[in-house]
């Protein structure tokens, strides 16, 4: 596997990269990017379809910077420099574990006080060369895309809340023996957490600006398919631990033409350094399972892409409000149930019937899929039936 996105340019280029570029958090950068690119060109569509409008913003020119957003330039760049240079002083504890330095404590007190204060002095300085002796009520025209940079901080923030928090109420009895290492443990993010957190902050702030929430469930059904379909090629090559079960069957001789590794893996090298060690292998980086397992992650990847591609071949011809939407549960809802059979993931169980909380969520998308899909064909019945000539 390819735990950062040097090995990787190693493997195909054999070119040595020395900064540790995480791969899986490379991937999830790459599938926000997309994403945006997805959304933002669906808000236009929509805007000119004219089932979503621009909005006034009225808006303050001439006055100084408040301390509030002194104080809201000042956290990025401290962290920017706190990470940054902890990270340059510290490089070995930093390339030994990229992801647990990142989300961890450590850091460069100093270079994060300077370089958030250099943030916020440039905001202060930028207003007072702008500054007017009576400030002045000015009011411009927003498009529904210009929010995106808005939404893609907001659902990235509280997605990562949900997805921690999901996976810590997942496995509850490891957070009772170790509250503090599980909680900031560097590993353990349920996507489901992430999906659902973050689509209700995006639904929030697009509500707040008189969208309707269908409409906004329809614009962002594609591009949360592609989000987690290049997400899942992330866990794939990096070996994230997202894999499935113990697949020591025979691969079928109709399915003679796929290589090896689609049908059973053990994911050397992988970035959780779980199982057993590699032998001749020297540094971080040296496992690999003891039993092949289902890469559940490729299939996961190339099923979402897949569906995003057929999702996006039909869009223009979606014009029933909540369609795509519904389209999405069911599609999603059906991938992720489906694979949870063969994916290692705690059970639990519910009148003896054994689920997972992804198979749980992943049944309960498909069922709201499926009903919404039963109320259109109702509801285009009910329509028909009175349009019908009285005899």
């Amino acid at each position: 596997m390819f735990p950062t996105i040097g090995d990787l340019i190693f493997y195909l280029f054999h070119i040595r990269v020395g900064f540790p570029i995480q791969t899986l958090g490379f991937f999830m950068a790459l599938a926000f990017l997309f994403a945006y690119i997805v959304f933002t060109s669906e808000f236009k569509r929509y805007e000119a379809n004219g089932k979503i409008s621009a909005f006034k913003r009225k808006v303050i020119v001439g006055k100084p910077a408040s301390a509030t957003e002194m104080i809201i330039n000042f956290l990025p760049g401290f962290l920017f420099g706190f990470k940054l240079f902890g990270a340059v002083f510290n490089y070995a504890i930093f390339a030994a574990n990229p992801r647990a330095y990142i989300l961890s404590f450590q850091g460069n007190l100093t270079a994060g006080i300077l370089i958030g204060g250099a943030f916020a002095f440039w905001i202060y300085n930028d207003r007072k060369k702008f500054a007017l002796p009576k400030p002045q009520t000015t009011e411009y025209t927003v498009h529904p895309y210009q929010l995106m940079g808005l939404i893609v901080f907001s659902v990235g923030f509280f997605g990562f809340i949900g997805a921690k928090l999901f996976d810590i109420v997942e496995h509850f009895g490891r957070l009772r023996y170790d509250p503090l290492g599980t909680i900031f443990s560097a590993n353990g993010f349920a996507y489901y957490g992430g999906l659902i957190f973050g689509a209700l902050t995006y639904l929030y702030i697009g509500h707040r600006h008189d969208m309707k929430l269908v409409h906004l469930a329809d614009i962002g059904s594609p591009g949360m398919m592609l989000a987690y379909g290049i997400g899942r090629i992330g866990c794939q090559l990096s070996g994230d631990g997202d894999w499935g079960k113990v697949n020591m069957y025979l691969k079928s001789s109709m399915l003679n033409w796929l290589p090896d590794w689609m049908w059973s893996f053990t994911y050397p090298h992988n970035a959780i350094n779980y199982g057993m060690p590699i032998s001749g292998c020297i540094g971080n980086y040296c496992n690999q399972l003891a039993n092949p397992v289902y890469p559940t992650p490729f299939y996961e990847a190339t099923l979402c892409i897949g569906m995003f591609l057929l999702m996006w071949a039909f869009r223009k011809r979606i014009v029933t409000p909540g369609f795509m939407f519904f389209l999405y549960l069911v599609l999603n809802g059906t991938e992720r149930f489906l694979i949870e059979q063969i994916r290692i993931n705690p059970v639990y169980h519910f009148f003896g019937l054994p689920f997972t909380q992804a198979g749980l969520i992943g049944f309960l998308m498909l069922l709201g899929g499926l009903i919404g899909f039963a109320t259109f064909i109702i509801k285009h019945r009910t329509q028909q039936h009175k349009h019908l000539p009285v005899l």
